[in-house]
């Protein structure tokens, strides 16, 4: 990891390579491989500490049997928590722990989709905004997340904020776009993303406002953006470079890349 840090991250502004340190859960890694990255990830500038904590109840089972600590404290006494710190998932946080959060500006990446899916539960995502917790929104993985659409994350996100909450009040669409933008960006440390602006990296997507999915809803696009089918995105530029053009990506051959990935995947179930 030292040797990573070193020779590629780039703490600048605009920045399009950063490490983070990232063990993948208190149940995975030993205690003190948790502390030596905190230790580590604080040695340099901009590098970050992330991991999945209380992702549903085994997690909290686990922690309390093996730690005797909740996740929270466990994530405390091992120094995971910070302005640069965020933890995936923490469907079950306890009212405490989200407080110390919001406090100390520990960051959560929900994931609404892969919650579901795993039946791990809905975050309490209406309570963490309330205590100033910084939330962004991530996928979580292949391996439990069939889509890995943002937009259909931020969406999900607004759905079940409302469910969990039994009120149509529990969040915005534009609170949920928030999630997906200025959320991601804070909980990433960053100033320069999430939001477009003179001096801000030109990140951003355009979407046909014409297509079926979306007719009836000129008179407020940006919440039919998350009321909505989730739309194709048409233009997608990062850090001022375009990646997507009329909906095709322009990065990769795609044709190739589906027919290895298609390859590799019937291979990967054959041999289980």
């Amino acid at each position: 990891s030292q040797r990573l840090i070193e020779q590629y991250h780039d703490s600048s502004r605009h920045a399009m390579t950063r490490l983070v340190l990232a063990p993948c859960s208190p149940f995975t890694v030993s205690t003190d491989l948790m502390r030596e990255s905190a230790a580590m990830a604080r040695a340099y500038p901009q590098v970050r500490l992330h991991t999945h904590l209380a992702e549903n109840q085994s997690d909290v089972d686990y922690s309390l049997k093996r730690f005797g600590l909740s996740p929270g404290d466990y994530a405390h006494s091992v120094g995971w928590l910070g302005e640069d710190v965020w933890h995936a998932h923490c469907v079950k946080l306890s009212d405490t722990t989200i407080q110390t959060f919001g406090r100390t500006g520990t960051g959560v990446a929900h994931c609404p989709c892969s919650n579901l899916r795993l039946a791990s539960g809905i975050a309490p995502i209406r309570t963490m905004l309330n205590h100033s917790v910084p939330v962004g929104l991530g996928v979580d993985g292949a391996a439990s997340n069939d889509a890995s659409n943002l937009l259909q994350e931020a969406r999900t996100a607004f759905l079940i904020a409302r469910v969990r909450e039994t009120s149509a009040a529990a969040m915005t669409a534009r609170e949920a776009l928030m999630l997906a933008t200025r959320g991601g960006a804070r909980v990433l440390g960053r100033d320069d993303i999430g939001y477009l602006a003179p001096g801000m990296s030109a990140d951003f997507i355009t979407f046909d406002i014409d297509q079926p999915a979306l007719v009836g809803s000129h008179h407020d696009v940006v919440a039919a953006l998350i009321f909505c089918q989730p739309a194709r995105v048409e233009h997608s530029f990062i850090n001022g470079r375009q990646v997507i053009e009329q909906g095709q990506l322009l990065t990769v051959e795609l044709g190739t890349l589906v027919e290895t990935c298609n390859r590799l995947a019937k291979e990967m179930v054959a041999s289980a």
